[in-house]
């Protein structure tokens, strides 16, 4: 039996039995400016800071975050070291680092990795109704990349936060009948 659900060139077929209970954890984000990202991420998408870790010998502070329903804050533990394992085991975070200064250099910016040389591309966000998402990025002002009616493919957006890093917005209802219209 094959263990994966699509063919590409290059699949290791075989599942290694030391790899059992790996959780990809978190994608990294370098920052300019915590206030302006902290407030992006926890009021415009809705994340919520369940981890924060300090380096003052190194001069950089990291953010972890999490899309998290009512329910599942619930189930965080308020114990510091509980909730450092709690961070560290969850699939699908954002780690958030900012380098202590960095928002008053004006020299410092990242490359978002959409632009020559290219690279990083995205993260993504999937949401219950993609028009409603993009109506309300409109109102809080954030910039889009790609609105869902632009280009080919019509059933995604990418907004962008206050680095530039591009973010997808995905309705996942929607995506099998626009990728079908795509593929034929």
């Amino acid at each position: 039996m094959n263990r994966h659900f699509d063919d590409a060139p290059g699949l290791y077929q075989q599942h290694d039995s030391a790899t059992e209970g790996f959780v990809f954890n978190q994608t990294m984000l370098r920052i300019k400016n915590p206030q302006t990202s902290l407030d992006f991420y926890t009021r415009v998408m809705g994340m919520t800071l369940v981890r924060k870790l300090e380096f003052p010998e190194m001069r950089f502070t990291l953010f972890f975050l999490a899309a998290l329903n009512d329910e599942q804050r619930q189930h965080w533990s308020a114990d510091v070291d509980e909730r450092t394992v709690q961070t560290f085991s969850r699939p699908a975070m954002l780690e958030l680092t900012y380098n202590w200064g960095s928002e008053d250099d004006p020299d410092v910016h990242y490359h978002n990795g959409n632009s020559e040389p290219r690279g990083f591309g995205h993260i993504g966000f999937a949401v219950p109704d993609l028009t409603a998402a993009c109506q309300r990025f409109d109102e809080l002002n954030v910039t889009f990349a790609k609105r869902p009616e632009d280009g080919k493919m019509n059933d995604i957006a990418f907004i962008q936060d206050p680095d530039g890093y591009w973010i997808e917005i995905f309705e996942p209802a929607r995506l099998p009948a626009g990728l079908k219209d795509h593929l034929g």
